[in-house]
């Protein structure tokens, strides 16, 4: 069992189509089902898909006052305006996760983890960009690991239903080389 002492204050951003919102619906309802108060607030932009979308995520074991806050724990970005939009909003010894498949260029701030992760390659080695943002899901929860694997397999079974039940394992695959590409990063 994992215990959280404190909240954590998740901004997942990129371009509309990507699954930012799926990815953070995901981490709210983990929070939910590990009965910790979870928080998931969308951010669209003008257009759906190809707009730029973004959701604000706490996770925490005290109240949440409000969808609102001035500085994340930890940033997903997965295109390079939503990385330039929300780098300088993470708090000093948070972590930046970054679509390395699109983006070279990252920022140079200090006190705080940068990770460059491939997702957009990492899935289409698995044969389907779709599930790069689990890819994403993975890498986070491998540097925060506030969820077992239990609790984000049930989640995401419930996520997709029983219509989707067919791509439950290559979802859980992605999140499991996402947690992977971290592991080698840290060696």
């Amino acid at each position: 069992m994992i215990i959280m002492t404190k909240a954590e204050k998740i901004t997942v951003a990129g371009f509309g189509g990507q699954g930012v919102m799926t990815l953070g619906q995901i981490i709210a309802h983990a929070g939910a089902q590990t009965n910790l108060n979870s928080l998931w607030y969308p951010s669209y932009g003008p257009e759906t898909r190809g707009g730029t979308a973004n959701c604000a995520v706490i996770v925490s074991p005290q109240p949440i006052n409000s969808p609102v806050f001035a500085r994340a724990d930890a940033l997903m970005a997965l295109n390079k305006p939503s990385l330039d939009r929300f780098c300088d909003k993470v708090a000093v010894g948070g972590k930046i996760l970054y679509n390395a498949s699109l983006i070279d260029e990252v920022s140079s701030r200090e006190n705080i983890e940068i990770y460059g992760v491939p997702i957009n390659d990492i899935a289409d080695s698995l044969g389907n960009l779709r599930v790069a943002n689990m890819v994403m899901l993975g890498a986070y929860l491998e540097l925060s690991p506030i969820f077992t694997d239990e609790v984000i397999n049930n989640v995401l079974r419930d996520f997709l239903g029983a219509k989707k039940e067919s791509l439950l394992a290559i979802n859980l695959e992605a999140i499991k080389m996402g947690k992977e590409h971290i592991r080698e990063v840290r060696k």
